[in-house]
């Protein structure tokens, strides 16, 4: 039969065996149930026990934590093996032993118990009695923030441990290292400054002071992966600092008011995906209750061109002889280089966004475009326009049909200028104000010798004017012959007097009756420059029928020149004569009754006076 007393924090473990000489049960009491020792220190863990009349074979110390390593985990092995020399059993006097491990860590807080063997089968010690309870505490000092300025922070430290120091433990605080106050309170209030560091210690343990508490030191930041930033890719900030308490780091950009992640003890800040504009500085603050600090890091993104543009300085309208400048802007990292074009021929190429025209022309006028590159990637921009724009020049005039210009004709002059805005034109003729026309073709029809002279054409726009002079001579051509018109003239002069005749025969003829024995093959014989007579007895009429004769006298009056030739005026020969040519037109009255042919043929004689003009020999 066992059981257990326990008594004033001893643990007293009996086993009933039989007996000898009136003794039994043998017994081990642990001095104490738990024992709390600080890190780094010593420990003595002891109880006391005793057998009755038989003989100790075996005694050890162990931990039910090991046993997972043990052979048989029914049986217990000495767990000195376990320490590596930390851990020694011994016994100031029979009875008594003590378990004393050295150099303790937090990971020697274990049950530890005692096991003996005696020569009786009866007298072994169990492995389910509890024995002592080990907590290793490291002492930590505690910060309480109160009230925070610009150079300091007012702050409550109090040394702390996980479990209760037997007794009433003496503190020792420490300040940078040195010594600076002691006493039964385990607390400190004051102002702590960034480069202060403080810590405890319970008296007597020194060697086991806490760790020091102090404020953030410079962080450091670095990024991943290193090397070049691309565009794109996936990029962490790293920042760590040295605080104690362990500091919570928030993250910025460019001295910005507004944090990018919310305070963290996270140190990192992440990009799926980089980007151009995440270009630019970033500050990480590690912060604790004694205060904190801060550190940069440029973040340097490289990409491609892009957003390429060709813009023209000064802008609005590119007058010939100015100042022209070209300028390609592109966004890239690394800077790009430029190559320009002109419809498509490279005019440069290097590292400068600009293309000059010190004094640009009509032949620079024209399509532009860049093309900017960087090693990640090239883009050609938009393509720009530039007219040139300048005054008339090259002004030239032209005559058509070109050659010897006759009287009579009609005659274009041309004018042609190069212009940009085209050019208007204007028509003037030396020594006369006048306008003469104000379009580019400038006509003149039924030219006479009048119209001789200098002409000039005057081109212009806004940009200014020039003029080019033509000198036109109008040569005098052949006059018209009037050949045609006289006969046209004549021959209607003789339509019209066969038809008086006919008709005053007609009326005669319905008259009187015709005479018998007259002749029907009379014919009426007209010839230029003659008499003509109808019968042969016609100079030989009576001088009472001389009454009948009709006299026509025909004049022909000079043909009006054609104005084309007013001014034509050929010279009469000396030998011509004007001559007067007669036409003798004798007509035969009609006899009631048949009478001799010689005797009563009584012809009524018309005459015509037909005076010719002068005409020129020519025709």
């Amino acid at each position: 039969m066992s059981f257990i007393v326990a008594a004033s924090g001893f643990l007293v473990f009996l086993l009933s065996v039989p007996g000898v000489n009136g003794q039994t049960c043998n017994r081990v009491t642990y001095t104490s149930r738990t024992i709390c020792a600080l890190k780094g220190s010593s420990v003595h863990i002891s109880c006391t026990y005793k057998t009755y009349g038989y003989y100790v074979k075996s005694k050890f110390w162990f931990s039910p934590k090991y046993s997972h390593q043990w052979k048989d985990p029914s049986q217990p092995e000495d767990l000195s093996g376990e320490y590596a020399g930390r851990a020694r059993q011994f016994e100031a006097k029979r009875g008594h032993s003590t378990l004393k491990i050295t150099d303790l860590r937090e990971s020697d807080s274990a049950e530890y118990r005692f096991k003996f063997k005696t020569n009786s089968r009866y007298d072994e010690w169990g492995n389910d009695f509890p024995g002592t309870t080990l907590t290793v505490t490291a002492l930590q000092v505690h910060v309480t923030r109160s009230s925070v300025d610009q150079f300091s922070t007012r702050a409550e430290l109090k040394c702390h441990s996980s479990c209760r120091l037997a007794g009433r433990p003496s503190y020792i605080w420490y300040k940078n290292g040195q010594k600076f106050k002691e006493g039964t309170t385990s607390s400190y209030r004051g102002n702590f400054y960034p480069e202060d560091s403080y810590s405890c210690a319970v008296k007597g343990q020194e060697a086991s002071r806490s760790p020091s508490v102090y404020a953030p030191k410079v962080p450091s930041v670095v990024v991943s992966p290193s090397g070049e930033i691309v565009e794109g890719s996936s990029v962490n900030l790293t920042c760590r600092s040295d605080a104690n308490p362990a500091a919570t780091y928030t993250w910025y950009k460019e001295n910005g008011n507004q944090s990018l992640k919310s305070p963290s003890t996270e140190p990192q800040f992440h990009f799926a995906s980089i980007q151009s504009s995440d270009s630019g500085e970033y500050y990480c603050a590690a912060e604790n209750e004694l205060g904190g600090d801060r550190s940069a890091i440029s973040v340097n993104v490289k990409y491609g061109p892009k957003n390429t543009s060709v813009v023209v300085s000064p802008s609005g309208e590119i007058v010939q002889g100015s100042s022209v400048t070209l300028t390609c802007s592109s966004d890239a990292n690394p800077a790009a280089t430029y190559t320009w074009y002109k419809e498509n021929r490279t005019l440069h190429e290097g590292p400068e966004k600009s293309y000059n025209f010190t004094s640009i022309s009509s032949e620079d006028s024209g399509t532009y475009h860049c093309q900017s590159e960087n090693q990640y990637r090239q883009l050609n921009s938009s393509s720009l326009f530039i007219d040139v724009q300048y005054g008339p020049k090259n002004t030239s005039v032209v005559v058509n049909p070109s050659g010897e210009i006759l009287e009579g004709s009609s005659v274009n002059l041309t004018c042609s200028s190069d212009a940009n805005p085209a050019a208007t034109y204007a028509w003037y003729k030396e020594n006369e104000a006048s306008l003469k026309a104000s379009e580019q073709i400038f006509t003149i029809t039924d030219i006479r010798p009048e119209h001789s002279g200098n002409y000039y054409c005057e081109a212009r726009n806004r940009r200014g004017r020039h003029t080019s002079t033509l000198q036109l001579t109008v040569v005098a051509g052949p006059r018209k012959s009037t050949a045609p018109a006289v006969t046209s003239t004549l021959l209607l002069v003789i339509t019209l007097l066969i038809f008086v005749f006919l008709w005053i025969r007609r009326k005669r003829a319905s008259k009187q009756p015709s005479e018998p024995g007259e002749r029907p093959d009379n014919r009426l014989q007209l010839n230029p420059g003659h008499v003509c007579d109808t019968s042969a007895a016609a100079q030989t009429q009576p001088t009472e029928q001389q009454d009948d004769l009709d006299y026509a006298t025909v004049h022909f009056s000079k043909i009006q020149p054609d104005p084309l030739y007013s001014n034509f005026k050929p010279e009469r020969r000396a030998e011509e004569e004007e001559t007067v040519q007669y036409v003798a037109v004798k007509f035969r009255r009609p006899q009631t009754a048949p009478r001799s042919q010689e005797a009563d043929e009584d012809p009524s004689e018309l005459y015509s006076t037909v005076q010719k003009p002068h005409t020129n020999p020519r025709f």
